[in-house]
């Protein structure tokens, strides 16, 4: 028995930049019941609250959620009736300004400049810089569109990992690429996550749609995590309800 499930966030538990849809957050009601839960992912705080932490139903117990933005590198817990930061690592100004330059010169590199943005491309989110190919406010069908086999992330990220030695850079989302400080991925938050839950890795099961080299969801796989490759969140769902019928026999 797994005593912690986590999971990451768009394309796993929601379609990009979405809330919840119901019928996930009363799952995730029904597994709060069984383990505790997390779930860690590129965005920062506010797209957190909007897409799970408001979503939840009031039978959630959110004292077992442990909400985890910019690819872990911050910590929220719910505690006195609110959502509280545990911990948060930032970028220095020095730094966030070395890596929006190397963005900007890559795209003009590898020739990926879209013909029309959605809003801003580059986002600051203190302890990451994240690339949304077509801009922030890009509606669902022109991400899934734009890169689905994530074929140009990977020439933009190669080009990326030239000019930025020493940060990680890993694709996330449907159109992102997230770049956090050297050793900073999805398997350096769940190490994290353990130290400050005193949940051992060896007792949690990670669940994603990107588990697969150059995914940003294969760090969890690479520190040993059972893991659960999904398509969609439909896809999520249905491992959802075996985990929870499992855990209850």
């Amino acid at each position: 028995m797994k005593e912690l499930v986590a999971f990451d966030l768009d394309g796993t538990l929601a379609e990009s930049k979405q809330p919840l849809k119901d019928d996930m957050a009363e799952a995730f009601a029904d597994l709060l019941t069984v383990a505790d839960v997390a779930v860690i992912s590129g965005g920062d705080w506010p797209q957190f609250e909007k897409q799970v932490a408001s979503r939840l139903p009031q039978r959630a117990d959110l004292s077992r959620l442990w909400l985890m933005p910019t690819t872990g590198t911050k910590l929220y817990t719910y505690r006195d009736g609110q959502w509280t930061p545990v911990y948060a690592e930032l970028f220095s100004d020095e730094e966030k300004a070395k890596i929006i330059a190397a963005f900007n010169a890559s795209l003009d590199a590898t020739g990926f400049q879209p013909e029309k943005l959605w809003g801003e491309r580059i986002e600051d989110r203190g302890s990451q810089i994240t690339f949304s190919a077509l801009g922030q406010q890009a509606p669902i069908d022109a991400k899934e569109s734009w890169d689905p086999d994530f074929a140009k992330r990977k020439i933009i990220q190669a080009d990326l990992r030239t000019r930025l030695p020493g940060l990680a850079i890993n694709m996330g989302g449907a159109t992102s690429i997230d770049i956090t400080r050297e050793g900073v991925d999805k398997g350096y938050g769940l190490k994290k996550l353990r130290d400050h839950s005193g949940i051992a890795l060896d007792a949690m099961l990670f669940i994603g749609d990107a588990i697969f080299p150059g995914g940003n969801d294969y760090p969890a796989k690479e520190i040993g995590l059972d893991t659960v490759r999904v398509r969609d969140p439909q896809d999520t769902l249905g491992v959802i309800a075996a985990i929870v019928a499992c855990q209850k026999d």
